[in-house]
């Protein structure tokens, strides 16, 4: 994480143009070829920072108390994690919105960012199929792993529409609020009919 904490700060000080990989590893104490050894672009450097918050998200929807419906589990985790304060500091939501910005911008980037993003849609499924059954399916059925896919792309969609604009992250036009808008468009989704098929 030294890494990617060095890369983002990098990025976010003077451009993703004007960092060179080597200037990353001298950030984070290491040599050029450690540097190499974990990562083959300069850009995969900060994947454990897109990561983390997307894992944060994921892991707020396993933790969401156990009587709650899908639906709730979600907005749940929205509030735990997009919320300024709750999980990421507001200083923290600038360098969010700097980074999602660069990915706009950079193929490269924007490649890591759609890989975290469809890792951890693959770890909101198993999470979505273990709370509709917990003791276990024996498959998952297709429209639960489409229906993760837009639980993930409304909170994902949320948080670069957000990054796009000067809004503070907190308020009507933050993150939070925005993913919770595009989860209702969810909300007439039957999740125990599409759950897990025994």
């Amino acid at each position: 994480m030294e890494i990617a904490r060095a890369a983002g700060a990098l990025f976010v000080r003077q451009g993703l143009r004007a960092t060179r990989a080597e200037d990353i590893a001298q950030a984070a104490g290491i040599a050029p070829r450690t540097f190499y050894r974990y990562f083959a672009t300069k850009e995969e450097a900060v994947a454990p920072l897109y990561a983390a918050g997307a894992q944060r998200w994921a892991e707020a929807v396993r933790a969401a108390p156990a009587h709650l419906g899908v639906p709730q589990a979600l907005e749940h985790a929205v509030r735990h994690t997009l919320t300024p304060g709750a999980g990421v500091s507001a200083a923290s939501w600038e360098w969010v919105r700097t980074l999602i910005r660069l990915a706009d911008s950079s193929p490269a980037l924007r490649k890591v960012w759609a890989e975290v993003c469809q890792t951890s849609e693959a770890t909101l499924v198993e999470i979505l199929a273990t709370r509709l059954a917990p003791d276990g399916p024996a498959t998952i059925a297709p429209a639960l792993r489409f229906a993760a896919a837009v639980a993930g792309a409304a909170v994902r969609v949320a948080v670069e529409s957000w990054a796009a604009t000067s809004s503070p992250p907190t308020g009507p036009e933050g993150p939070a609020a925005l993913a919770l808008h595009n989860l209702r468009a969810l909300s007439g989704f039957d999740w125990r009919e599409h759950g897990p098929a025994n």
